[in-house]
């Protein structure tokens, strides 16, 4: 499935949770790889949104967080047909439903020149 959608501001908030060890070490336990600690968040076109709805309803992966930082589904995913990462899906947010965050080993905006207002084409696998 793809989705596309523009780079947005976050909260800040995700590099504190991804600097947790409690989903540190399970991101790069199931997902093979150490997340830079932060997210890219990205809202998604109208027309995607329900793409992910649908993806959130099916049976995806997830890191438990406990009940203080609430658990995470994820499923790997591909930047621009050319950064290996995950959308990740956090159960306590203050993201609306059409923003999706973006994990990856490095700083995609440093890595990538990507900023805010860039569009962007997350590809999830079936």
């Amino acid at each position: 499935m793809k989705i596309k959608g523009i780079v947005v501001s976050g909260t800040k908030k995700g590099a504190y949770f991804m600097s947790q060890s409690i989903y540190r070490d399970q991101f790069e336990d199931k997902l093979h790889f150490k997340p830079f600690i932060g997210t890219l968040n990205v809202h998604v076109e109208d027309n995607d949104s329900q793409k992910v709805e649908k993806l959130l309803e099916s049976d995806i992966p997830e890191i438990k967080g406990e009940k203080t930082f609430g658990d995470v589904k994820f499923k790997k995913a591909t930047l621009n047909d050319e950064v290996e990462g995950a959308v990740i899906f956090p159960e306590k947010t203050h993201h609306s439903k059409d923003v999706v965050e973006f994990i990856a080993p490095q700083n995609l905006k440093e890595r990538f020149h990507i900023s805010d207002g860039s569009s962007v084409t997350i590809n999830i696998p079936d």
